[in-house]
């Protein structure tokens, strides 16, 4: 008994000491790392030691439980299975740091070359699910698993999960559709033809979450969305037009009140935050004879659709003040009523 628990013992000291030793190194390591990689420009190296931080506590474990496999003299049907169990581990930690480099590599790419490409859930989880269904292949062949009727049981098991999960994948490739389509990216102002309108929050692999005005989130069904029409603010570009509608008295003089709506408008370009001085702003005689006034359009531009609140807000308060200043009156509607006498 006193020799078998020697044959364990030793092992057991050898494996914990190599173990330790290797994470006080790779303590030290990662530490020097942060500090050279904070004094560069570039964020790759801050990347990789990110993915590498957590992956190397496994890989130290794995060594220190292997060299103190290989320093024993148990017999060689006990050192197989622990044998088998470290390369797992070692090529699951390194399919997790590969995913983990990989996502925090393509979100840098994507911002740093400012790419229409969203960077969303659905896009983060079809790259790491690919790289993590190749470790898991790698792993069952090293263990000995032939992975050749797995795949062909997962080809036959496919179909049946196809149909039973038609939603569900229908869901799916409607959000890799609108990511490759390209029509509706993360941070897009747009209104759905239900009436809801919001920001893109997120696309991920079922649903596109959209955050409204007012703080709410609606979450929409890919395969609806894709089917549904929808108006894009933010395509092919966020600035946008504002018509701003103002009825003024038969009495006034057109040219007059043209020209106060465009020094109106001008004025508050470097004032009102959100509207933009160019293109400069224009007045249009439209929709032009009304019931009982003269209808104008002053047409202007803002830097986004939510810029329009508060231009409208400025532009009206400034409109009124403006016509009170000089006279010009906006009608009530106006009815003439003629009443027929009857002599008889």
């Amino acid at each position: 008994m006193a020799v078998y628990l020697e044959r364990l013992i030793v092992p057991a000291v050898i494996t914990v000491a190599t173990a330790s030793f290797l994470l006080i190194a790779r303590f030290i390591t990662i530490k020097v790392l942060h500090r050279w990689a904070e004094k560069t420009r570039t964020q790759a190296d801050d990347i990789i030691i990110g993915s590498l931080k957590t992956p190397s506590i496994y890989w130290a474990v794995a060594i220190g439980i292997y060299v103190g496999l290989a320093t024993s003299d148990l017999p060689a049907k006990y050192v197989v299975y622990p044998g088998k169990a470290i390369h797992a581990l070692v090529i699951l930690s390194i399919t997790t740091a590969v995913a983990n480099l990989s996502e925090k590599a393509f979100n840098s790419y994507v911002q740093r070359m400012e790419l229409p490409i969203p960077a969303t859930g659905l896009a983060q989880g079809i790259l790491k699910g690919t790289i993590y269904i190749v470790g898991i292949l790698i792993v069952l062949s090293v263990i000995g698993i032939s992975i050749t009727p797995l795949i062909t049981a997962l080809g036959v098991g496919g179909l049946a999960v196809a149909l039973a999960l038609q939603d569900t994948l229908a869901n799916l490739f409607a959000g890799i559709h609108i990511l490759v389509e390209k029509s509706i990216r993360i941070g897009d102002f747009i209104k759905l033809e239900t009436g809801q309108e919001g920001y893109v929050d997120d696309i991920t692999w079922r649903t596109t979450r959209v955050r409204m005005l007012p703080n709410n989130m609606v979450i929409i069904p890919n395969s609806k969305l894709s089917q549904s029409v929808v108006t894009n603010y933010s395509m092919p570009e966020k600035r946008m037009s504002l018509s701003v509608p103002v009825s003024v008295s038969y009495s006034c003089d057109p040219e007059e009140v043209e020209n106060i709506l465009v020094e109106i408008a001008k004025e508050a370009a470097g004032e009102v935050p959100g509207l933009l001085s160019a293109p400069e702003p224009s007045v249009r005689f439209i929709p032009g004879f009304g019931p009982s006034s003269l209808d104008f359009t002053l047409t202007c531009h803002v830097n986004e659709f939510v810029d329009q609140y508060l231009v409208q807000h400025e532009l009206r308060k400034r409109i009124l003040k403006k016509f009170n200043e000089k006279g010009i009156e906006i009608p009530f509607p106006q009815r003439t009523v003629h009443i027929k006498r009857d002599d008889g």
